[in-house]
């Protein structure tokens, strides 16, 4: 199984970006690769519980949903910790399956050769 990597950098400044990373993700996660979501700056909103809720752009399926079948699908949720911290989030404002990480955990992914999109 190979790995795969989304870098989600937008959320309600570029709803159809964030929407669009989730898309991908879930079409990495489907097709029998280890994907993860990587939310940095903005991105991190994506992980609080309920943000998510009401974005639905259209031509695509309701944001909320992409991370829940997402998630469901075994991809993880990796939640830039400096970005949480400036944004006042921590592990219990997440939605399930989001960690926070440090940057090590993205280099981690990309030194052993995962591709990485960003949205």
């Amino acid at each position: 199984m190979g790995t795969f990597c989304v870098s989600i950098t937008h959320a309600r400044n570029d709803t159809d970006k964030a929407t669009v990373g989730f898309v991908v993700a879930n079409a990495a996660a489907g097709s029998d690769q280890e994907t993860m979501v990587f939310l940095s700056t903005e991105g991190v909103w994506l992980a609080k519980t309920g943000y998510a809720d009401d974005i639905h752009e259209d031509g695509f399926a309701p944001l909320k949903d992409l991370i829940t079948n997402f998630v469901a699908a075994g991809g993880k949720v990796f939640v830039c910790s400096p970005c949480a911290k400036k944004r006042g989030l921590d592990e219990s404002d997440l939605i399930e399956g989001a960690t926070i990480v440090g940057g090590a955990k993205l280099v981690e992914w990309l030194v052993n050769g995962s591709p990485c999109v960003s949205y």
